[in-house]
């Protein structure tokens, strides 16, 4: 496209990924974000300011929509419903009112997941659909939301399609996402004991290629899974272990023990103390669920597929140890 692209949230961790990607093809990109603009037509404002929004999107071809808070608790949890929900649906009036052509919203993995989801193995893909109500949390509630808003609009005629990235892993998460804290929690050796999950990361370069993938083959109104490989939490270890030289936890926690001591830290160490917890209990309510996720339908669709998860994670451990992250032994 020789328009311009708008990249809202395009400061944070795969924002900054995804404006170098479409710069890197030779397009013209706008980051609409809160933080200071680093390029020259970049905007700095709020996606709750309909004014900003719309003077950005002015002549842009295409939005994507990864401005958001992609923490798992937050003192205040209607922050999420405000940010989340409430900003995606002035982000898609402004692209409508605007005349944008094509409009990629960022969801979460987490929108698949749900309380009647069995607590053990499982898998999930695009065609599981969910309730509000069946969320397992504040963050995936305002996530599900927000994925029917942008559904509503497709319906109504409106090119917008929904990514649903798993967890980005790299270089350069300055806000310390929840994927990133927890690495380097164990690595670090703050966090004594896991729990037995499965995970699912997508290197934060392969992410931005998938976004990109969604808006060039997308079609309107359809969901796509951008994952990578599934992966015990175990094995996760083991592979930390192996990149760093330190030692991992051995010892197992129960999911039952995990659950109570997240609704301890949850609800009430952090609610008096107003520090995040160190496990937030929607994160530990979603471990508990141990769901594999594929990407099938990108890769037939979009012909997209996930990168190597050895070289991302490297990638993170190296960035972290020049950042001053990891602790010396």
């Amino acid at each position: 496209m020789n328009s311009i692209s708008v990249v809202t949230g395009g400061a944070g961790f795969v924002g900054k990924r995804l404006v170098e990607a479409l710069r890197a093809r030779g397009e013209r990109v706008c980051s609409f974000d809160l933080a200071p603009p680093s390029h020259e037509g970049d905007v700095r404002g709020s996606i709750h300011d309909m004014a900003a929004l719309s003077k950005a999107f002015e002549g842009a071809a295409s939005v994507f929509h990864l401005a958001g808070n992609a923490n798992l608790w937050s003192r205040n949890p209607h922050e999420f419903n405000k940010v989340n929900f409430e900003g995606t649906k002035t982000a898609l009036a402004a692209a409508r009112g605007s005349g944008v052509q094509k409009f990629v919203h960022c969801s979460s993995l987490t929108t698949l997941v749900g309380k009647n989801t069995p607590i053990g193995l499982s898998s999930a893909d695009e065609t599981v659909r969910l309730h509000p109500d069946d969320m397992l949390g504040p963050y995936p509630r305002s996530k599900l939301l927000a994925e029917f808003e942008v559904e509503r609009a497709a319906a109504e005629g409106f090119d917008a399609v929904i990514a649903i990235p798993t967890e980005p892993l790299g270089e350069g998460d300055t806000s310390l996402t929840p994927p990133t804290k927890m690495i380097l929690d164990f690595v670090n050796g703050k966090t004594p004991a896991y729990i037995d999950c499965i995970l699912n990361f997508v290197s934060v370069d392969s992410l931005a290629d998938g976004l990109v993938a969604c808006r060039d083959k997308g079609e309107r109104g359809e969901r796509y899974l951008l994952g990578g490989e599934n992966l015990p939490l175990a094995e996760l270890l083991t592979m930390l272990s192996a990149l760093t030289g330190r030692p991992m936890p051995k010892t197992k926690m129960p999911y039952a023990v995990a659950l109570a001591a997240g609704a301890i830290d949850t609800r009430l160490v952090a609610a008096l103390t107003g520090k995040p917890p160190k496990a937030p209990l929607t994160g530990v309510r979603l471990a508990g669920r141990q769901v594999s996720f594929s990407s099938v339908k990108a890769a037939h669709e979009l012909g997209w597929r996930a990168g190597e998860l050895k070289p991302a994670l490297g990638e993170l451990l190296d960035w972290a140890l020049d950042n001053g992250l990891l602790k010396s032994v």
